[in-house]
């Protein structure tokens, strides 16, 4: 059974949870340490990606690579993604493979 796809709504907020950190200068950073495993093991359970999971949890943990936000990207991919997968599929089912 394939995992459902994470709204998008979703997505943007636990890229502005990333982000928060920028509003608290000192303890911004330091929280990263907190929120980069929490990420990673959201991204996981989300997008079903071992190495999702690892550039999200690298992009956390890096000092000022936070504005990057991973969660939107890998829904945009995957939403991209969708259409020609089945287009594929059915064009296998149409030549018998």
């Amino acid at each position: 059974m394939k995992p459902k796809n994470p709204s998008l709504l979703l997505c943007v907020f636990l890229d502005i949870i990333g982000n928060i950190t920028y509003i608290l200068p000192a303890i911004g950073e330091f929280s990263d340490i907190l929120w980069a495993p929490v990420s990673a093991i959201i991204f996981f359970k989300l997008f079903n990606s071992k190495i999702g999971a690892t550039i999200s949890f690298a992009e956390e943990i890096f000092p000022f690579t936070d504005f990057i936000p991973t969660f939107t990207i890998a829904w945009v991919l995957r939403y991209l993604s969708k259409p020609q997968a089945s287009a594929n599929k059915n064009l296998q089912l149409k030549n018998g493979f």
